[in-house]
Order: structure tokens, then sequence, then C-alpha cells
């Protein structure tokens, strides 16, 4: 069946929410979602929290926060490829993390920074990046992470008229060609979790992962369930999710990537923990978000 989608435009109660009435000055870069319990660095004592302001904050540029993402930038996480608009859950929760920090709007700006380079252990040309990016013991070795913002599922799209688009169990997509963006997640769930018998094919970037789709190169993408959910429903005509990946264990988790041993990091991770706490987190998902409708699990 087609995913549904629950896309709502901005209003100002979702700016105000994620601390972003206005748009930065900066330039545009290109089960349920929940909040989730994560491994939280705790609650702050008053000295730490008073240490997190923009006057003790060693950021990038002086009095300002540098905010990264990749281009383009894809919905539901930013809507039009412009981060600095507030609109989009990865965009609100930059913006709301900067209020926390005591950062206005205006005083966060923009950057690109390409997936790999972030994840690479190489200086960084920002305080955070915010781009779906999850947190995995082997990545953490060479950049830090905040405490994680969202619990991820991964699905599997296919196209309704492809013949894996009616399997019900990871054994039916024992023999599918699968594809997904290199590097990420995703492409491991599909040897982690799938296993199948053809070679996993891998691309630089999800947009030529979703050509292969189109295409017929490859029978299934794996993606994380929104933005499956997203492309079914606005991107992919004909397109179908078969089904969202089994969460074992501790769930999977995106945070923010800052630089190794960042003296930002413990800060960023006391401003997500308490957006988590107040339940901004959980009210931006279900403002940006789409709900979990048509995505069963495969067992």
């Amino acid at each position: 069946m087609r995913a549904r989608l629950f896309l709502v435009p901005a209003v100002a109660a979702v700016l105000a929410t994620a601390g972003c009435a206005a748009e930065s000055s900066g330039g545009g870069s290109g089960s349920s979602p929940s909040a989730g319990a994560s491994a939280s660095s705790g609650t702050s004592s008053s000295p730490a929290a008073a240490a997190c302001t923009p006057a003790t904050l060693k950021t990038h540029t002086a009095g300002r926060l540098t905010v990264a993402t990749d281009s383009p930038a894809y919905e539901p996480w930013f809507i039009d490829n412009k981060p600095s608009n507030g609109k989009g859950y990865e965009s609100a929760v930059a913006f709301a993390v900067a209020k926390k920090l005591g950062y206005s709007a205006g005083e966060v700006t923009w950057v690109k920074a390409p997936f790999n380079s972030v994840i690479a252990p190489t200086p960084k040309s920002f305080d955070f990046d915010v781009n779906q990016v999850s947190i995995t013991a082997q990545r953490a070795k060479v950049v830090d992470f905040s405490t994680g913002y969202y619990d991820v599922a991964q699905a599997v799209v296919a196209l309704k008229s492809d013949k894996y688009s009616k399997v019900t169990s990871l054994a039916g997509l024992k023999t599918a060609r699968l594809g997904a963006q290199k590097g990420t997640t995703s492409f491991s769930a599909i040897a982690d979790t799938i296993k199948p018998g053809p070679t996993p094919r891998e691309y630089p970037t999800n947009d030529l992962a979703v050509q292969a789709l189109k295409n017929g190169q490859i029978d299934g993408l794996v993606v994380d369930l929104p933005t499956g959910l997203y492309l079914t429903a606005a991107e992919l005509d004909g397109a179908t999710i078969i089904g969202q990946l089994p969460v074992t264990g501790k769930p999977e988790q995106f945070g923010m990537v800052l630089e190794h041993d960042s003296s930002l990091t413990s800060c960023v991770s006391q401003a997500v923990d308490a957006l988590r706490a107040d339940g901004t987190l959980a009210a931006l998902q279900k403002q940006w978000l789409t709900t979990t409708a048509g995505a069963p699990e495969l067992k």
C-alpha cells in the first residue's frame, strides 16, 4: 500500500518552538518516530550550563554558530533545499539547539559540507553538522557526536511494478538487487540485516540511488524510514515501502557531528538533552516528519 505523507507547512508556532521565527542571515546550503532514549550526557549542573553561552563557547566564528549540512538538503529534514529557513525537522532542531545555547536565528550561519567529509578524520569548518548521520562506534573514533536527536528505522523502497514489492519478510529479499548511498548505515543494513545473495550496490549520493531504482537497476532502495515515506509520497511515482527493517537492542540514532575532541560537544549534547526533556523534539517530529502508516516490519 502507498505510504501517507503528512507534511505541514511552516507556521509561526513551529518556528517559535525552534527559536527561528525569522530566517537566518546565513546563506542556505543547500513503530512511530520518537524522541527516544539515548546515551544522554546527563543533566547539566548550573556551572556547566552557565559555561554554554556565546561568550564562553569557542565557536568557529566568535559570537556566531556555524552549522553544516549537505547539498542538496533533502526533505522532510529540510524544505526547499534551504536549511536557513527553519523549515524541516533537522533545520528546526538546529535552530532549537542554537537557541538553547543562547544564539538568535540571525547568529546562525549555514555552510555546505558533503557527507563523506563530515565523517572523515579532518579539521571541520563548522561547529556542528546536522545531516541524518547515524552514531556508530567506528565513526566516533574520528569525530564527536552529540547525544541522539532522532531514533532511526531503516526501510526498503521498491517500485510497485517490481516483483519484490509484495514481499513480507527479510527472506523474500534474499535474491533482490538492493542499493543505498555509500558509507551510510542504510548501506550497512543491507549486508548486516537483509543479507541478500546479490552484492549490494552503493551510490555516491542518494539522488543517484533513487535514479537507479527508477531505471530498474536495483529492485529495492534502503533509506531511513522518514525519507522512504517522503520518497514514496512525493518523489517516486508508483513506488511503495516494502517494510521497515527490525530494530534490535538500542535503536540507531542520528547525532550532530562535531570535530573530534571538540570543546563544544558537551554543550551541544546538553542542549539536545534539554530539547528531549521539554518535549521539543517530539513536537518537531510530529510537525515535520511523516507517520509510519504503510510501513510494516519485515521479519
